[in-house]
C-alpha cells in the first residue's frame, strides 16, 4: 500500500482518469458499432462527421493512437460509401 502522500494522490488521480478514458473509449466503440448497424446512406453521411470528431479528439486525447483513429476513420468512410 502506498504510503506517502503524494503516491496516495497518484492513486486517486488513475482511478479517476481511467473511469473517464474508459467512459469515452466505450462511448466510441457504441458509435462505431450502431454506424456499422445502419442501412440507409444519408443517415450514414450525416452521422459521419459526429464519428469523425469523436475519433480525433480520442485520439488528440492519447486514448487511441493516431494510426487506430486512421484505420477507423478509413473503415467507417469505406462502409458508409458502399451502403445502397
Amino acid at each position: 500500500m502506498a504510503y506517502h502522500q503524494s503516491a496516495i494522490k497518484r492513486i486517486r488521480q488513475t482511478e479517476t482518469r481511467t473511469i473517464h478514458n474508459r467512459y469515452y473509449s466505450k462511448t466510441m466503440r457504441n458509435a462505431i458499432r450502431k454506424f456499422r448497424s445502419l442501412t440507409d446512406k444519408k443517415e450514414a453521411a450525416a452521422q459521419l462527421p459526429k464519428l469523425y470528431t469523436m475519433i480525433d479528439k480520442l485520439a488528440k486525447r492519447g486514448m487511441i493512437h493516431k494510426n487506430k483513429a486512421g484505420n477507423l476513420k478509413s473503415g467507417i468512410t469505406k462502409f458508409a460509401s458502399n451502403l445502397a
